[in-house]
């Protein structure tokens, strides 16, 4: 019989603890501010989520104008190509210069030239390919 009184003593403590524990956080009106911590804790979740996306589609915006923009430049490059070399012509080998040495007196091999066929816009190959 002396353990059930305990048990209940202890019970009864524990409830005791956490009413007054509710009536600390919560104040008289208990039903209604969890509703309201409830729709405060839905409206921070639909602002951070709201956060993340704008997040999302400014990078996705920055990407894609960085990728836009490149694909200008190389553009540009290829038309300055094609304006400095004309279409149909071998490109000028470039060396590079080096020390004088008995080997860089022998004269340079021809560049080998790969039979691809020639493609049909200009703009996109300025000249045949040379490896």
């Amino acid at each position: 019989m002396a353990r059930d009184y305990d048990s209940q003593l202890l019970e009864s403590v524990a409830v005791r603890r956490r009413r007054m524990r509710d009536a600390l956080l919560f104040g008289a009106q208990r039903a209604r501010r969890t509703a309201d911590e409830r729709l405060g804790k839905l409206f921070a979740g639909i602002a951070i989520a709201a956060v993340l996306c704008a997040g999302c589609v400014g990078w996705s915006f920055v990407q894609h104008t960085l990728a836009k923009q490149k694909a200008e430049q190389q553009k540009q490059q290829q038309q300055q190509q094609g304006q400095l070399q004309p279409y149909g012509q071998p490109a000028k080998s470039q060396q590079p210069s080096a020390p004088a040495s008995p080997s860089a007196s022998k004269s340079p091999k021809p560049p080998k030239k790969t039979s691809q066929p020639t493609p049909s816009h200009s703009a996109q190959s300025p000249g045949p390919v040379q490896s």
